[in-house]
């Protein structure tokens, strides 16, 4: 079964990748979860469509990764509100790295990518201020301060 990737799957290939696979894994695994569509003439442009927006999250060098940790890093206030239970400060929920991502796209900074987002604990489940790490680059780190604040 010839199959284009939408998504990132281990050990078979990037999104807009054209692959061969097995009918069983095709049909009961990578389309009812949508990580790949089947490979028709249409589906062949959208493939254009899923690496350009690829090419366009993803850091392109050294130097490309320098200025946005600059950027970051510049950054006086980035703060995210979110519901909180009365005083305590406990959220209802938590704050994962899509939040942290959209947070710091909102307070004027780049757009970056969920998954180079790190949290200090595997999600934020308290009110105040916390220190997340960008990972922009093998050798290219930036650090900012995350405000969550009850809304």
């Amino acid at each position: 079964m010839k199959l284009i990737l939408t998504a990132d799957v281990d050990n078979l290939g990037a999104p807009g990748d054209t692959v061969e696979v097995k009918d069983g894994y095709g049909r009961n695994y990578l389309l009812p979860r949508g990580l790949a569509i089947v490979a028709t003439r249409g589906a062949q442009k959208q493939v254009e469509g899923i690496r350009r927006a690829q090419e366009a999250r993803a850091v392109r060098g050294l130097e490309h990764a320098q200025e946005l940790k600059a950027a970051i890093e510049g950054l006086e206030d980035v703060s995210l509100s979110v519901k909180t239970s009365s005083d305590s400060g406990k959220l209802f929920g938590s704050v994962t790295a899509a939040d942290v991502a959209g947070a710091l796209k909102a307070a004027g900074g780049p757009v970056v990518d969920k998954r180079i987002v790190e949290l200090p604990k595997a999600h934020i489940k308290a009110t105040g201020k916390h220190q997340i790490v960008v990972k922009l680059h093998p050798d290219v780190t930036a650090k900012f301060t995350l405000n969550v604040v009850a809304a």
